[in-house]
């Protein structure tokens, strides 16, 4: 008989809900998976509003205005920390030693000093860990990844990684907890880059060396109204000082010898979630975006002169899209992404061994997020 798994969330904002709907649809997809998410508590202090959603959408039956009360309950097993960047080293230091299995969102920790003390206290308690890298288990990128692992593009050469959006390209986009040092720890750094440097990683292999530069695009923002998301106008009042970096550039050498180009912007006019990598290799290239996210260009098995890509698109076999429709050109989305990170995630805690991207993922990217910050204020390549 499949066990139940009594989870909890905090922070019950976009991405918590993302993580609750995620639990809920596993059976769905995984209708054998080893144990069965039941959500029982949610704890968010930012708003009142999240926490009357969280039981009447969700069917939570305990909310908590304090998550310290959350995790004092004997039938909570596992719990998912998706809140501000400020909290998650403290709550989630809190899960592990209180013996509870932990999902977090990137970054883990603002700093790679927070996100190692967490993954120490997972290591401490012995318990499982999952970490928000959810770009990674896209079907065309577990097709990508065995390509180049299988040798069918060659050596790689170089890997170019985009990460750029718009969601702060309006001058009125309201200041959020996301523009500020204190509570964010970065801007598009750890927003955005935290992502691209692990799917860079994921697909192609360790970043051995990189130099890196930034920038802020819009200096001042119009304050937040209430608990106000960062695609938000800003309200009335005095321009506030942004604190963090809207762009970042960096020139990578990877452990295997390839080199590589990374760009991120959070406030690029045009651009919507134009999330994607590219590798070359001696003998083939392959390209992924994730706006069109089942399908993987390929340039593969041809001379080396007046090659051309063709559009391979994903099929059950290629990575998990078998568990979700039942032949390729079907479309998934984003949350079945984060449903993937789960049946990873409760797997990992059913067997006592890790699946998917796991805490210490969250070191390597925190890791290369301070090399970048490093890099930028000294202007020099940094080792990792």
């Amino acid at each position: 008989m499949t066990r139940e798994l009594r989870v909890a969330v905090v922070g019950f904002g976009w991405m918590g809900q993302a993580h609750a709907r995620a639990y809920a649809r596993l059976a769905h997809h995984y209708p054998d998976a080893p144990r069965r998410p039941r959500l029982v508590a949610v704890a968010d202090t930012a708003d009142d509003d999240r926490l009357v959603r969280a039981r009447a959408a969700y069917g939570c039956a305990r909310t908590y205005a304090d998550w310290r009360e959350l995790l004092e309950r004997e039938d909570v097993d596992a719990v998912s920390v998706t809140g501000p960047n400020d909290i998650h080293a403290e709550v989630g230091t809190a899960v592990a030693q209180a013996g509870k299995h932990l999902w977090i969102e990137k970054p883990a920790g603002r700093t790679s000093a927070e996100t190692r003390a967490i993954a120490a206290a997972v290591d401490a308690a012995g318990v499982q860990s999952a970490v928000g890298f959810n770009y990674r288990n896209a079907p065309a990128v577990a097709r990508a990844k065995a390509l180049v692992e299988e040798g069918r593009l060659g050596a790689v050469t170089h890997v170019d990684v985009r990460f750029v959006s718009d969601y702060a390209a309006h001058p009125q986009g309201a200041l959020t907890w996301r523009f500020q040092e204190a509570p964010a720890g970065s801007g598009v750094l750890g927003d955005l880059v935290s992502h691209a440097s692990d799917l860079a990683r994921f697909v192609v292999g360790d970043i051995a060396e990189l130099v890196a530069d930034d920038a802020r695009f819009i200096a001042q923002r119009p304050p937040a109204v209430g608990a106000a998301s960062h695609f938000a106008r800003g309200g009335a009042g005095p321009l506030v000082d942004v604190e963090n970096e809207d762009y970042v550039g960096a020139l990578l050498r990877f452990a295997g010898g390839a080199r590589g180009t990374l760009s991120s912007s959070r406030a690029s006019v045009g651009e919507q979630c134009t999330y994607g990598i590219e590798v070359h290799g001696t003998q083939g290239a392959l390209a992924w975006d994730f706006r069109r996210m089942g399908e993987l260009r390929v340039c593969l098995d041809q001379d080396f002169q007046d090659a051309s890509y063709a559009t391979w698109f994903v099929r059950p076999g290629d990575g998990e899209l078998g568990a979700f429709q039942p032949g390729g050109g079907i479309a998934m989305g984003y949350d079945d992404l984060k449903v993937i990170e789960a049946e990873r995630f409760v797997r990992s805690v059913a067997e006592g061994k890790p699946y998917g991207a796991t805490i210490h993922d969250a070191v390597v990217a925190a890791d290369t997020v301070d090399a970048m910050r490093t890099s930028v204020a000294e202007r020099r390549w940094v080792t990792l």
